[in-house]
């Protein structure tokens, strides 16, 4: 193998800074006070306002809350969406039975359909079941989606060899056990990827939980950000603070489940 040139090291240092910079300015604006976001030179250093903005974030909205609420729903999602779409994508991808490709043509056709489509009528249902301001109303959506299917049937696909399941049912094995002995332990990078992708995009997600909760009871991160910038002008220094406190459960996230997704990288790097 050749050594990469200087100009690719260049390229990634480049590409790791522009990445980093945002997450950077915004830790230094909430070290700062509105004053200091007025003046016309760039901020680059942190300031020494932190813990004054973190108390005014938790004093202005309940923020414990949003962040407790936050973790429930995506923390759910996230384990709920690993655990089904593997036992689904390890099904479709390894198993025989009739109409396998049909269905799986149908799971991710349904990806296809805009989101927005299914808000009127998911409104309804959440309001029929008596679901409206409780976490049930955004954490029941997510449960399992098509992407997270689609995702680990691939995954199957290319680290269970079918020969191994084959193996596995003629020494007696259940198809349950089979998928704990022989599909959980190959597909535990991908796991790992899906669920970092899952809680983000859950973590993240506004809308929905704009429309059916209510932002004084059961806010979420999303949610108590939008209050903070709301008002007669916007209070940066206090918006971004509350963004660096609500982004850090990604960040720690990320950092437990990073050696995950290394290992399945270097796993099928060539040696």
């Amino acid at each position: 193998m050749r050594r990469p040139g200087g100009w690719v090291y260049a390229v990634l240092i480049g590409v790791l800074g522009a990445s980093i910079f945002p997450l950077y300015w915004s830790f230094v604006v909430s070290t700062r006070d509105n004053a200091a976001i007025g003046e016309t030179s760039p901020l680059l250093l942190p300031g020494g306002h932190l813990f004054e903005n973190v108390r005014r974030v938790f004093d202005t909205v309940d923020f414990w809350l949003a962040l407790g609420n936050s973790l429930i729903v995506a923390g759910t999602v996230m384990v709920s969406n690993v655990v089904l779409a593997s036992l689904a994508g390890f099904a479709f991808a390894r198993l025989r039975f009739p109409g396998r490709n049909t269905l799986f043509l149908l799971v991710v056709g349904s990806a296809m359909v805009p989101t927005q489509l299914g808000v009127i009528p998911l409104y309804l249902v959440v309001g029929e079941l008596g679901w409206y301001g409780r976490l049930e109303a955004v954490i029941v959506p997510g449960l399992l989606s098509a992407f997270s299917v689609f995702w680990m049937r691939q995954a199957c696909e290319s680290a269970i060899d079918a020969e191994l399941v084959d193996a596995a049912t003629v020494d007696g094995c259940s198809v349950l056990r089979t998928y704990w002995h022989v599909a959980v332990p190959s597909l535990r990078p991908a796991a790992a990827v899906l669920g970092m992708l899952t809680f983000m995009a859950t973590w993240n997600d506004y809308f929905w939980p704009l429309v059916v909760l209510d932002p004084n009871e059961t806010p979420t991160v999303q949610v108590a950000l939008s209050r903070l910038a709301s008002g007669y002008y916007t209070d940066y220094a206090l918006m971004l603070t509350g963004a660096t406190v609500g982004v850090l459960p990604v960040i720690a996230l990320f950092l437990l489940l990073g050696r995950h997704i290394v290992r399945g990288i270097l796993k099928g790097a060539p040696v």
